[in-house]
């Protein structure tokens, strides 16, 4: 008879632990309900393997919030072992069963082709697991690198600070330095954020041994005893570029270039702790006192707010309507979007509206020739399509255009009337489209970009996507290099602010200079930067790994001065939840790029909602979303679990999109405590967590409770994890919650704020603030035995709300249509944004 197996800890993972006792849990699906039996197998605590039988625990369940269950019979077994008595190490397990005692033992590694499941055990004692002897994390430590110890302003990390030297720049080349750092030590796994290519990062990991093709600019080695070493490279200072190499057996390669004419320096942090955000913390904080003395200053730029320019629905032309970019096309778009409903409120006018030479070349053949838009396609000018297409549409308040750093692909035209405005200096570059660039001489670029942006406020633009930064790295000349890099950051950083404000994007500039000289200071207003690379509607393979590579790239761009984009989808393909319902849960902007008439308006309401002041908005988390596994690799097959929170500390709600990346059906077992924000150590908070697509409720729960889920190939589910609050109703005991809106992918981020006591009187109070409309959703543990007619007030803004807009909704959730409300009771925004619910019950 077969059988699914579904473990925690998992099978083909390693998990770290530090509690005194390890709980397993399996779930057995099967077709039906005998004396099945189940071990773990393992080797903990001994070198001799054996068996731990676990008990049937299907009184406790496990509740499936998402997915088919494929089989008639859903078994729980469970079972806690004691941790070994030495102070860290590892041990291995897989997972037997039988139908019966006389039956032979199934192994479900075997059976579903999984390596056996890792356990680490963490030290207890996190003094003594710390170390400030770098020596006991790198073995063959090169007699070539100064250690310096640094002091680390995250508590629980030790910090150091590793230099060398780099040659000077001689004869047109640049200084090198390539040598072996060292071995790490005890290594169980390791993850590197690679450049794929000039302008992206993206992840790579493995087993023991470290071994990527590509420089890296971080890397984070997972130990058996259970310790997170991170290395990080740093660049953008003094003009030396360095990243991480790895090679035979394991080794770290320092590869650094120095552009100077003398000899210079090369820096790497390094920090070891027990959690890897801590030793990230401590790495980012020391970053950027290295940096500080190279910041530009922007001191007495005004700026506006982001949450004003990132927060509503965004379409860009760049998918939607292509390269052959007209004024005709973008009206026709627009004209579509408004037809079927979409609502947007920021427009990005991608590539190809710019006046160019060499018409019909490609575009690396292209140069740019002026400021004003191409005639042929916007033949009244740049400024009269703004006009039109704000006449036409008020909703959008936002309108950005595109444009590479150098200008264009191909750089600026010889013969154009930039180039004769202008200082231009011809550079050398790298790339097997093109030799060389006609670009703006960095004595005149400062001038160029306010003239540019000047022109472009003028004409109603309010804000730029500035793509191609990589064209920095590509540039050949060590001089060059030095005059341009930081000359042209500077430059693009004080014009946009002095002209957009926060309202840019910054594109295809994950590389070490910029993130370490515009994107880790803290010294301007946050900005939006590419997170990956883009969003290729027609590339099968592109759709999971463009999500996984985004999910991690997270873990470093959520610590810089950054909001992370990740690119645009459109709303009718296959992948079009898919890629929605990770772009709700990354907390940066949102972008479309529908073919116009190809919109699927029910996936834009669960990621759009409306406001009382007849905008749309997007329900961005309080906190930019990223991996929890860091050292999973997508052809492991486990399903890609991505993290954030919402709200205040304590009250707010832990979110987790969960993404089947692999080719087959896959489940997983989740701990409550792997939600941020939950610890588990916190046994005395209840909680409910609730699913997304079926609005399953798993209620009663604490920080040790687990749920659980299917994802078939290309699905994903969002749960979100909500404290209940416990009051006495009429003498019984009754849990709440408030939800946020129903039927959105992150409904809980329309709160604002939320406020539940007993009146004198003696009656329940709900309080309730959203910045959107829809349906608020909340949770209350008994509803069943309250009517709504009999025992229920619900007000907004002060006055009751139609019968018809309140309802029971799973026997569990109270529901108020607060927008049907609103608009049936004819309520006026005024000058405030929010809308105010009071729900009284008793």
């Amino acid at each position: 008879m077969s059988a699914r197996v579904i473990s925690y800890p998992p099978l083909g993972q390693t998990t770290c632990l530090e509690t005194e006792k390890i709980k397993f849990t399996v779930i057995l699906e099967v077709s039906s309900g005998h004396d099945w039996e189940v071990q773990i197998w393992h080797n903990i605590g001994s070198s001799d393997w054996s068996g731990l039988s676990l008990q049937d625990a299907s009184s406790t369940s496990v509740p499936l919030l998402s997915g088919h269950q494929d089989s008639q019979v859903r078994l729980v077994f469970s079972e806690e072992i004691s941790r070994p008595e030495f102070e860290s190490g590892t041990a291995k397990f897989t997972v037997r069963y039988r139908e019966g005692p006389t039956a032979e033992w199934q192994w479900a590694n075997g059976k579903q082709n999984l390596n056996d499941g890792e356990l680490i055990f963490g030290s207890m004692d996190t003094d003594s697991a710390s170390s400030a002897d770098f020596t006991k994390y790198f073995d063959h430590l090169s007699p070539e690198v100064n250690v310096e110890v640094r002091k680390s302003e995250a508590p629980g990390a030790d910090l150091w600070r590793i230099s060398g030297p780099v040659e000077e720049a001689q004869h047109g080349q640049q200084g090198v330095a390539n040598l072996p750092l060292g071995v790490p030590s005890s290594v169980s796994r390791f993850f590197a954020l690679v450049r794929l290519s000039t302008p992206w990062l993206g992840p790579r990991q493995g087993g023991d041994q470290l071994a990527w093709k590509e420089d890296a600019i971080l890397c984070s080695v997972l130990r058996t005893d259970g310790m997170h070493v991170v290395l990080l490279g740093v660049s953008g200072v003094d003009d030396v570029l360095t990243v991480l190499g790895s090679g035979p057996g394991g080794k770290v390669v320092v590869k650094s270039q120095n552009d100077n004419l003398r000899p210079a320096q090369f820096q790497i942090l390094a920090a070891a702790a027990t959690e890897f955000e801590i030793a990230m913390s401590a790495l980012v904080y020391e970053a950027r006192k290295i940096v500080r003395p190279y910041e530009v200053s922007t001191d007495g730029l005004e700026v506006q707010w982001l949450s004003s320019w990132c927060d509503g629905l965004t379409y860009c032309t760049w998918n939607g309507i292509g390269q052959d970019l007209t004024e005709k096309k973008i009206l026709s778009a627009l004209d579509e979007l408004k037809a079927q409903g979409v609502k947007i409120s920021g427009l990005i006018i991608d590539d190809n509206w710019q006046s160019l030479d060499n018409e019909d070349a490609h575009s690396w053949s292209r140069g740019w020739t002026r400021f004003e838009a191409n005639p042929k396609a916007f033949p009244q000018g740049l400024k009269k399509t703004v006009a039109t297409i704000r006449e036409r549409h008020p909703n959008i308040e936002y309108i950005a255009v595109w444009h590479a750093l150098l200008g264009y692909w191909g750089g600026i035209a010889p013969g154009g009337e930039l180039a004769a405005t202008y200082k231009t200096k011809e550079v050398q570059i790298k790339s097997a489209a093109r030799k060389s660039v006609l670009a703006i001489d960095p004595d005149d670029i400062q001038r160029f970009y306010n003239d540019f942006y000047n022109f472009l406020s003028t004409a109603g633009i309010t804000g730029v996507k500035a793509d191609a930064q990589s064209f920095l790295d590509l540039m050949s000349d060590p001089e060059d290099r030095r005059r341009f890099t930081t000359s042209y950051q500077d430059a693009w950083s004080i014009s946009s602010l002095r002209h957009f404000g926060p309202k840019v994007i910054s594109c295809m500039s994950l590389l070490p200079q910029i993130i370490f000289h515009s994107q880790l200071p803290t010294n301007k207003p946050t900005t939006v930067v590419r997170n990956s690379d883009d969003f290729f509607p027609d590339v099968e393979d592109s759709h999971a790994w463009h999500v996984f590579c985004n999910a991690h790239n997270a873990l470093l761009t959520r610590y810089l001065n950054v909001l992370p984009d990740w690119d645009m989808f459109q709303t009718s393909h296959p992948y079009a939840t898919f890629h929605a319902a990770a772009r709700c849960i990354s907390g940066g902007p949102i972008y479309i790029t529908d073919i116009p008439g190809q919109h699927n308006m029910a996936l834009v309401n669960q990621i759009t909602a409306p406001t009382i002041q007849e905008t749309t908005v997007i329900l961005r988390p309080s906190l930019v979303g990223r991996t929890l596994d860091m050292y999973n690799d997508i052809n492991e097959g486990h399903i890609l679990r991505i993290g954030t929170y919402t709200g205040r500390a304590q009250t707010g709600s832990g979110i987790i999109g969960l993404f089947n990346v692999s080719t087959t059906t896959k489940s997983c077992i989740l701990p409550v405590s792997d939600f941020p924000g939950i610890y588990v150590d916190d046994t005395d908070r209840a909680y409910i967590v609730r699913a997304h697509t079926n609005g399953k409720i798993a209620e009663s729960l604490n920080s040790t409770s687990t749920v659980s889920i299917n994802l078939a190939q290309k699905s994903w589910e969002i749960l979100t994890a909500y404290p209940t609050h416990s009051l006495t109703l009429s003498s019984k005991s009754i849990h709440l919650a408030v939800l946020g809106l129903l039927g959105k992918m992150t409904g809980v981020a329309a709160l604002v704020n939320s406020d539940i006591n007993i009146s004198s009187n003696g009656r329940l109070r709900i309080d309730v603030s959203l910045k959107a409309l829809g349906i608020l959703g909340i949770y209350i543990s008994d509803l069943t035995r309250w009517d709504i007619d009999d025992d229920f007030m619900v007000l907004i803004s002060g006055k009751p709300v139609p019968r018809k807009t309140v309802w029971k909704e799973d026997g569990r959730v109270l529901a108020v249509d607060v927008g049907e409300a609103w608009r049936e009771m004819g309520l006026k925004a005024g000058w405030g944004n929010e809308v105010f619910v009071s729900v009284f019950l008793g």
